[in-house]
């Protein structure tokens, strides 16, 4: 009878505790973070059914209720960019507070896609390795990386932790990402928190929720969880969790497992961009995405290419509004299908965002781009834009071809460099051309103001012209900015990825 009483009295006594949860924040919610500026900014965690929850910043009290299954969310006002400020984060059922004594208020990104995301500073070259950890301490640029997690079903939670940009932490991060979140915390003198979400050798169809996915592809009712390219497995594992965090965008390299189906992505890719604002809860969520850099070996003759299909598809995905991309033909290598200068392609994704997402007057921006073709006689004119897709990148008449730089073993590796003396009249490699039979020959082609008049003697009456159409385009069409051309066609054959017609 005794031990009886005895263990109901330990019963009784182990129950509230085991009802009552602490107040625990959400990873991301955690010391060193950046909150995105002029924003409502969420605040959320765990922890008792109805506790009442208040989150004190910059001086102003914020409060919520968990709900029953003790999840909770606090939005507080952000304001300017500043800081270090303390946050304090406390519950009327739980004892003390959490503090944290260094959050930051700037600007914030996603980093995502697949390897040449997840490319770490470390495994660059030796140019991007010094420049990084040259005067890497950056207390104003913070890192998160997001815990791999593929999972069949929607998570709340993830692992990591906020880490300030120092010698010994960027060499393990997302290169482009660094390069991206250095340049514009360099530029725009405000704090930058990135948040890399990112794993090698994944398809679209995994960053993408199960219901922006129905229309093209459904997960099997037996799928397992620890499948990368599973459909939705890692949007359910690693975007999913942090959709609370306000951000101002993402930045996207991805695409290079997807260019077997290079059609199909021309709907995938703006439809993956407009599930991720509507789940962010973000109209205007920034979306500045990477075309593919050449690979494999160089092609002797022309010839349809599923890489170009797939460069294609990005370029038409700048229709949607606050999109940007960065053009690196200039970077690729036939033996590696990672280019290791990252710094560029950073960079780059930089000027579009600074360009397009934060409205500066940047010169430097975009690439040239297609804009139209007309065709006289044994001649095409091809014309291109006077702004990119999404405003920026003046062509206007600085155009100008390059000169192709050779590896010490005499391999291409598409490393280009623009040749400020050239004459207008050079000619420019990359342009191919074809008649009637459809059958296209390299070309002759020469700029001529901001125009280049493309022929070959093979082609008495030309119908299309394509630009860097291959795998491993050798393009030397850039502006004087240096940066190369998009590849492009202006014909609208049926490509090898485009499904056949009965």
């Amino acid at each position: 009878m005794k031990t009886r009483i005895l263990l109901l009295a330990l019963a009784v006594a182990v129950t509230p505790a085991l009802a009552r949860a602490d107040v625990k924040p959400h990873a991301l919610i955690s010391e060193g973070m950046v909150l995105q500026q002029k924003s409502k900014a969420k605040i959320w965690g765990t922890g008792s059914t109805d506790e009442k929850v208040t989150v004190t910043f910059r001086g102003k009290d914020a409060t919520g209720s968990a709900d029953a299954q003790g999840r909770w969310v606090v939005e507080v006002a952000t304001g300017n960019a500043g800081g270090p400020f303390e946050m304090m984060i406390s519950g009327d059922k739980t004892k003390g507070f959490i503090q944290f004594k260094d959050v930051l208020v700037g600007e914030v990104w996603v980093c995502s896609g697949q390897s040449n995301m997840e490319w770490t500073v470390n495994s660059c070259d030796k140019t991007d390795k010094d420049y990084a950890t040259e005067a890497a301490h950056n207390p104003m640029l913070r890192m998160f990386s997001v815990k791999k997690n593929p999972q069949t079903t929607p998570q709340t939670e993830t692992a990591g932790k906020w880490t300030d940009a120092d010698p010994k932490t960027v060499g393990g991060f997302s290169a482009c990402g660094y390069f991206f979140g250095r340049h514009l915390q360099e530029k725009m003198k405000v704090p930058v928190g990135l948040i890399n979400s990112s794993w090698g050798g994944t398809r679209i169809e995994t960053w993408m929720s199960e219901s922006a996915l129905a229309p093209w592809e459904k997960a099997p009712a037996n799928a397992k969880s620890g499948q990368p390219n599973g459909a939705s497995q890692l949007y359910n594992g690693m975007i999913h969790p942090i959709l609370n965090y306000q951000v101002k965008g993402a930045i996207w390299y991805q695409g290079e497992s997807n260019a077997g189906q290079a059609f199909k992505y021309r709907s995938l890719h703006p439809a993956m961009i407009e599930n991720w604002r509507a789940d962010f809860k973000n109209p205007d969520l920034a979306f500045h995405f990477v075309q593919l850099a050449p690979f494999t070996a160089v092609a002797k003759t022309p010839g349809e290419s599923t890489w170009a299909e797939l460069r294609e598809a990005q370029a038409m995905t700048l229709k949607l509004p606050n999109t940007g991309m960065a053009v690196i033909t200039d970077l690729g290598s036939e033996y590696d299908i990672h280019p290791t200068p990252k710094r560029p392609v950073g960079d780059r994704l930089a000027l579009a965002a600074r360009y397009t997402t934060y409205h500066e007057k940047v010169d430097r921006v975009y690439s040239p781009m297609y804009k139209s073709v007309k065709f006289e006689g044994n001649k095409a004119i091809v014309s291109f834009l006077a702004e990119g897709l999404g405003k920026g990148g003046y062509v206007g008449k600085t155009l100008v071809p390059t000169l192709e730089r050779k590896n010490k073993d005499g391999s291409t590796s598409a490393a280009w460099r623009v040749d400020p003396k050239a004459p207008a009249s050079s000619n420019v490699t990359g342009f191919t051309i074809c008649g009637k039979d459809k059958v296209f020959h390299p070309a002759d082609a020469k700029i001529v103001d901001d125009t280049v008049v493309v022929s070959s003697e093979k082609v008495s009456e030309p119908i299309a012209v394509r630009y860097g159409w291959a795998n491993h385009p050798i393009c030397g069409l850039f502006n004087r900015d240096g940066l190369p051309a998009s590849p492009f066609r202006t014909d609208d054959f049926p490509g090898i990825t485009q499904p056949k017609t009965k």
